[in-house]
């Protein structure tokens, strides 16, 4: 009954919070002194180290920082993707930590979506079967998959290349199929890694111009992880990281124009 109780709050926390129906609860993403520590036989890396960080519904944030410095690590432990060693994360006022993992599993299937560098698209499968596949794993009906997958590919720009394979398709086309498989459970936020890394200046333009129009006119809710300045400076704020803390959490993109080569551009870096 609880896992039925969850995926019915997951389902609708996107729209209800896009709609702005839950703005008076706060911060969409709240995390308070996060810690995660990584441990080899020989190796301790403290890869967050107390961090607290806030999204509220609607924003676009671009994590920033040099190769190492805990992006990465952020987006996975804000997005329950890897457990934290202490401190809390909550999400639409939903504490992870109180999840099973069956339940933090269909919570990020139904409302979360992510994206990342390379495009992950099923190579034997068209762009809206790429779509309709986790609608249907969340088991949502053939017939409103299809619908839903359509809509969002046309949402994209893609509504004429619903039919094509991956080979098909050009990179950007490509990205844009992956974020309309984000997109399609009407997620409360989607997460994005370095999602402009594998693709050429004009694509990366494209594919910005796309994520800042649904993030305006859909107030679709978008955390970025980005080695790119270009990228950060269309963002709503920079949050700006350095060996495991934040050092920087409220500056506009367009502020950081002078401070570019302190961080480094480089597309395509993991953490």
């Amino acid at each position: 009954m609880r896992l039925k109780v969850v995926a019915l709050f997951a389902a609708r926390a996107g729209a209800w919070l896009r709609k702005g129906l839950c703005m008076d609860a706060g911060p969409i993403i709240s995390a308070t002194a996060v810690v995660k520590t990584y441990r080899t036989r020989e190796v301790v890396v403290d890869a967050l180290k107390h961090v607290d960080f806030e999204v509220m519904p609607g924003e676009m944030v671009a994590v920033m920082g040099p190769s190492g410095s805990g992006k990465t690590t952020l987006l996975n432990c804000m997005s329950g993707l890897d457990s934290i060693d202490s401190g809390d994360v909550s999400i639409a006022g939903q504490l992870l930590r109180t999840m099973s993992d069956d339940a933090l599993s269909d919570y990020r299937a139904t409302s979360m979506g992510f994206v990342f560098q390379a495009y992950n698209l099923l190579p034997v499968l068209s762009a809206q079967e790429n779509v309709e596949l986790p609608l249907m794993l969340a088991g949502t009906s053939s017939k409103e998959a299809q619908a839903r997958a359509v809509e969002k590919l046309e949402l994209v720009g893609l509504g004429d290349r619903t039919d094509h394979l991956p080979a098909e398709l050009s990179g950007g086309q490509q990205q844009r199929v992956a974020i309309a498989r984000a997109l399609a459970n009407d997620p409360a936020i989607v997460w994005g890694d370095e999602l402009t890394g594998n693709l050429d200046s004009t694509n990366s333009a494209e594919i910005m111009e796309l994520l800042t129009r649904l993030n305006k006119e859909q107030h679709q809710t978008f955390v970025i992880v980005t080695h790119s300045e270009e990228v950060g400076a269309l963002a709503d704020r920079i949050v700006r990281m350095n060996d495991g803390v934040i050092v920087d959490d409220g500056s506009r993109g367009d502020d950081y124009s002078a401070s570019a080569g302190s961080y480094g551009t480089t597309a395509g870096a993991e953490d």
